[in-house]
């Protein structure tokens, strides 16, 4: 059961100018169940990416890297949920490009311009002839209004659909932003388990809209984990479609790209934040702030630690303040001479260490007053300088396991 979250309402979810969205049962690994998602985009849009750091990137991911980088246009992205067509060798490679040549051939483009995702069970060989049989019912269902069906289709083992939109005005013209995602195991910075399509009708040149998918991702999706493993699909794409009428951006030093990207990372934030509320079998969602740090980097590391604790998580899972587990991440997370006597932390309100020791006003009851209620705060000063960073994450709970020791039968 996901923490807080509610599926979007369709209504709040802006249309895009050049973007149609379109789903269909295609049996893929489930029956009676939306898993195929067909995103068409109106010729001229720009469309930049960030992909998994695993080595073992899925074949999809592989062929999204190399049309990217052979074309400046992109016409069609298709994403397959149930299986994740990884480690599948050249025969992955081939379905991959033959779902690629069945989206070209309906819609009348090239297959270079079309970029392919998958998400579900690894080793198994993706069921392509479902795929091409399903395509025709995504097109037939192609709307602009469609980005609630278009997130229910990407899901896994996903509890709630997730989506999100914003609006900024640059150059005097409205412009829109609609973002979709899916999580949510093998969640871990750089990135999740996840696929995320972030749409707006701006005008981006390429070079600017690839510098603003990276900071963007490092500032949502790079900061959520639930459980410390990097996938083999995660993917976080971004399109901008030349339609809201404006001039084109084309340096990010600019106004108009901070205006952009904030209006970006508007959307992005809530759907990295959703993917950790409805992480696998979780009950808490948990906010790790590290400040007093000598700079990003280190604070990122030592919140990340904290976030992938099993012993940390469970503790969470349990409303268990067991400080012994918090201090040992910490420690963990090679922090060159940290000067343990200037570190304090809160649960909440609440301060549980002063200076390296336990607070001298802290009693038990209150941190299991503050480690009760679904949502957490935990913030760690060093003591070392002014840098700061949050990362998001969840508990471990007896249904994590299930869930991920039944994910095959």
């Amino acid at each position: 059961m996901a923490v807080n979250l509610s599926a979007p309402d369709p209504a709040k979810l802006s249309a895009i100018s050049g973007v149609e969205l379109g789903f269909a049962e295609a049996g893929i690994r489930k029956a009676a169940r939306r898993d195929l998602m067909l995103m068409r985009l109106a010729q001229g849009s720009r469309v930049a990416g960030v992909f998994t750091q695993n080595s073992f990137a899925a074949a999809p991911v592989q062929i999204c890297r190399e049309h990217l980088a052979a074309n400046q246009s992109i016409s069609a992205i298709v994403v397959n949920a149930g299986n994740a067509n990884c480690g599948t060798g050249e025969q992955g490679l081939a379905a991959a490009r033959k779902t690629c040549e069945a989206t070209a051939r309906l819609l009348g483009c090239a297959p270079e311009a079309v970029l392919p995702f998958s998400t579900g069970v690894i080793l198994e060989h993706l069921p392509v002839e479902r795929i091409k049989a399903a395509l025709p019912a995504c097109v037939q269902t192609l709307a602009a209004n469609h980005w609630a069906d278009a997130a229910a289709a990407i899901m896994t083992t996903d509890t709630v659909p997730k989506g999100a939109s914003a609006s900024a005005v640059i150059g005097g013209k409205p412009v829109r932003v609609t973002g979709i995602a899916k999580g949510v195991g093998m969640l871990q910075p750089n990135m999740a388990t996840m696929l995320t399509y972030i749409a707006t009708d701006a005008a981006v040149a390429q070079p600017v809209l690839q510098r603003m998918v990276k900071e963007v991702a490092d500032r949502s999706f790079n900061r959520v984990t639930v459980d410390g493993d990097t996938s083999t699909n995660d993917s976080f794409v971004l399109i901008a479609t030349g339609r809201a009428g404006h001039g084109e951006i084309t340096s990010a030093d600019s106004s108009d790209y901070t205006a952009l990207r904030e209006a970006v990372l508007a959307v992005a934030v809530p759907l990295a934040q959703a993917i950790a509320r409805d992480g696998e079998g979780a009950t808490k969602f948990i906010t790790i702030r590290v400040s007093g740090a000598a700079d990003e980097t280190e604070a990122a590391r030592v919140a990340k630690c904290i976030a992938h604790s099993p012993l940390v998580k469970t503790a969470f899972f349990a409303s268990d303040p067991n400080l012994g587990r918090l201090i040992m991440a910490i420690g963990n997370a090679g922090v060159t001479e940290l000067d343990v006597a200037k570190v304090s932390i809160w649960l909440g309100d609440v301060r549980v260490l002063l200076n390296g020791g336990r607070d001298p006003a802290y009693r038990e009851e209150d941190g299991a007053r503050v480690m009760k209620p679904a949502e957490i705060s935990v913030h760690v000063a060093l003591g070392r300088g002014n840098a700061e960073q949050t990362v998001w994450t969840c508990d471990f709970s007896y249904d994590y396991v299930k869930i991920n020791a039944e994910y095959r039968t």
